[in-house]
């Protein structure tokens, strides 16, 4: 399958990389004067252990089991043929017993990744919209997305553990550097400001791993069929279920519906911009 890219979804991801690459330098630059760098091995080894046993962590939070080729047949033979088509070795295939319509990829590389489906999703979709949001999540493994955002999130873990555990570090600082104080008012700009960025950046990637899911199937209103499917659905999830899965927000096809304030630091773009790109995509292959 040729891979062909959005170029100017490329360049919007680039430059919101570099401007938090840019504001990661300054913070380095920050915590030496302070003579607080001893606190990025610490955080660095936390996130590594995170990213290391990523998939685990989020089977175990949504009680997620893998299941056989005998106990789910359609399932696996649909992933395996997908895998085949987007040129990736097949993922672990999970289900979660759960009636939110859901899916989610994780695993910290193409040959470690697990796609993991709620049974609400089994039995929401039909078989072209399963396949579609399937193919969504393999083209998040196919862009190493877990890899991607935990490097990009590692400094702003660090600066928020500064805000949070900074006041640890006072009062030992010599004359010349700006001190602990100025470091922990300096870590809560970096916070909220990368804050910012890795939602734009996590939005980017969903509209890439929207537009790769269609590329691999070639069929970009299926995938846009399941989207109106799992967001009409979410309205009926009741507030119980939705608390227990918020926290893997960031995973899902589709996040859990928040407050309207909420919304506005989403994780993903809204559903309907996420449908209006791929009844586009739907037009350049009718016209193509």
């Amino acid at each position: 399958m040729e891979w062909k890219s959005d170029w100017n979804l490329r360049g919007r991801m680039a430059f919101t990389m570099f401007l938090l690459f840019a504001l990661y330098i300054v913070f380095i630059a920050i915590l030496a004067e302070a003579n607080m760098w001893i606190i990025m091995p610490v955080v660095g080894v936390f996130l590594l252990g995170q990213l290391f046993f990523s998939d685990k962590l989020a089977l175990y939070t949504m009680g997620a089991r893998e299941v056989s080729k005998d106990e789910y047949p359609e399932l696996h033979a649909s992933i395996s043929r997908l895998s085949q088509q987007a040129d990736l070795p097949k993922p672990t295939v999970a289900v979660t017993d759960s009636r939110v319509p859901n899916a989610f990829a994780t695993g910290r590389s193409q040959d470690s990744a697990t796609v993991c489906v709620t049974t609400g999703i089994l039995n929401t979709l039909n078989q072209e919209e399963l396949e579609g949001v399937l193919a969504h999540e393999l083209a998040h493994v196919k862009n190493r997305d877990v890899m991607v955002m935990t490097i990009a999130s590692f400094l702003s873990t660090i600066a928020f553990m500064v805000v949070r555990w900074g006041w640890l570090f006072t009062g030992g600082g010599d004359d010349d550097s700006p001190g602990a104080l100025v470091a922990i008012l300096a870590s809560l700009v970096v916070w909220i400001v990368s804050f910012f960025l890795i939602r734009a950046l996590s939005r980017y990637r969903e509209f890439a791993a929207d537009r790769g899911g269609a590329m691999i199937t070639g069929n970009p209103s299926a995938l846009a069929s399941a989207l109106m499917k799992i967001s009409g659905r979410m309205d009926k999830v009741p507030d119980r279920d939705m608390r227990e899965q918020s926290e893997m927000n960031a995973f899902f096809i589709i996040p859990m519906k928040g407050s309207s304030i909420m919304r506005l630091f989403s994780t993903h773009p809204s559903t309907e911009r996420r449908i209006e790109r791929l009844q586009d995509m739907e037009r350049e292959i009718q016209f193509a």
